[in-house]
């Protein structure tokens, strides 16, 4: 039966960042994941972790200016010693909370960048990052993003990203498999994952077309959700989608799955 880990980014929006904790443990999840927690104090997070029996399943490595668009520096050359930097102060908080998967966001494409200088870059960063995350026990993560919601992302899609982990070659680094980005760019989402299975170290969910509950649209969630078990996935399902309305009240296709949470 999957484990879900509640996005507290996107979901629970209702309550401040913090307060998010507590309605997610509220709801019947045992794990979260969100973007970024580098506004808040470790010790802070760690305490919401710790008082509601939470696992911190993921969250993403420092994406650069944020606010200012950038979408991550790991493919962008010239930003090889700030990457390095921002890997340190991820894996400072994935101590504190126990997070085990770091995701590193490869950045959108400058205008007439050179594609092959930014995979270049790209590999070398995982290298490092890769390494120092493996000195900690931690899975390092890659996500291709579709171009509908993110235009100019570097990594778009699973066997372009299968390709990069394969020429990294270090066995902590895996692809993140959003199946909201994926049915976007390519469909054929059970195949992919059958195909790529070994490489996939984190799931992601959320409706298609309007990125709502994974309980309308183009996918057929309990069908995957059965194909998971099938396979013998036994990491988490991140549900990264925006609420239709109220998160709690937007959570039946979750009670199917509720008490079979741990």
């Amino acid at each position: 039966m999957p484990q879900f880990a509640a996005n507290l980014t996107m979901m629970y929006t209702e309550h401040d960042f913090l307060d998010r904790f507590a309605a997610a443990a509220k709801d019947g999840f045992h794990a979260v994941e969100y973007l970024f927690p580098y506004d808040y104090d470790a010790g802070e997070i760690t305490a919401r972790l710790r008082e509601y029996g939470l696992t911190q399943a993921l969250f993403n490595l420092p994406p650069g200016d944020w606010a200012a668009g950038e979408r991550g520096i790991a493919a962008l050359p010239g930003r090889e010693d700030e990457f390095a930097e921002s890997v340190e102060l991820a894996l400072g908080y994935a101590e504190a909370t126990g997070c085990r998967r770091l995701h590193a966001m490869a950045g959108l494409e400058p205008q007439g960048a050179d594609p092959a200088a930014m995979r270049a870059t790209f590999i070398a960063s995982l290298h490092l990052a890769a390494r120092r995350c493996a000195a900690h026990g931690i899975t390092l993560l890659i996500e291709p993003i579709n171009n509908r919601d993110m235009p100019g992302y570097f990594l778009n899609y699973q066997q372009q990203a299968h390709d990069i982990v394969a020429e990294v070659g270090e066995p902590n680094l895996k692809v993140q498999m959003d199946w909201y980005h994926c049915q976007i760019m390519e469909g054929d989402i059970a195949m992919r994952l059958r195909r790529h299975f070994a490489g996939v170290g984190h799931v992601q969910i959320a409706g298609v077309p309007e990125r709502h509950e994974p309980d309308t649209g183009e996918l057929n969630y309990p069908y995957l959700y059965a194909l998971l078990d099938e396979l013998g996935y036994d990491g988490y399902v991140g549900c990264e989608y925006r609420p239709r309305a109220g998160t709690s009240a937007g959570l039946g296709w979750f009670q199917p799955y509720k008490e079979a949470q741990r």
